[in-house]
């Protein structure tokens, strides 16, 4: 069973790329576009790794992070962002966010960090 991985970020062609280079990685990746989306999607068909942007038109990281525990706590979140020395991507790991990772992303990096995310998430571990 292939980890499932949900992308959201509203830079489209990013997104829709970053999915299918991990399709070709076994990985059963889904992008979203929105955080409307994102909820829904995370509703419906719960992922087991969320890769969330943290800048969103209309949306911030942190709390579409805060919607997706509340549906279910267990779902590991990675947090996507632009800045490369951001304390608020620091301030959010204690709430429940697994990791982050800079754009441009490097997908080895990003692969160990998903990887790390799944176990965590199948071994139950808090």
């Amino acid at each position: 069973m292939s980890t499932k991985v949900l992308i959201v970020d509203d830079e489209i062609e990013f997104a829709s790329t970053l999915a299918e280079r991990l399709v070709i990685r076994d990985y059963d990746a889904k992008a979203v576009y929105t955080a409307e989306d994102a909820i829904t999607a995370v509703q419906s068909e719960p992922p087991d790794v969320v890769l969330l942007d943290l800048r969103m038109p209309g949306a911030n990281g942190f709390e579409v992070l805060s919607t997706i525990k509340s549906v279910d706590p267990s779902i590991e979140v990675i947090l996507l962002t632009g800045q490369l020395k951001s304390e608020s991507v620091v301030e959010g790991i204690p709430t429940g966010l697994f990791d982050y990772i800079v754009k441009p992303v490097d997908i080895a990096e990003l692969v160990k960090k998903i990887n790390s995310a799944s176990e965590k998430r199948n071994s139950g571990t808090p």
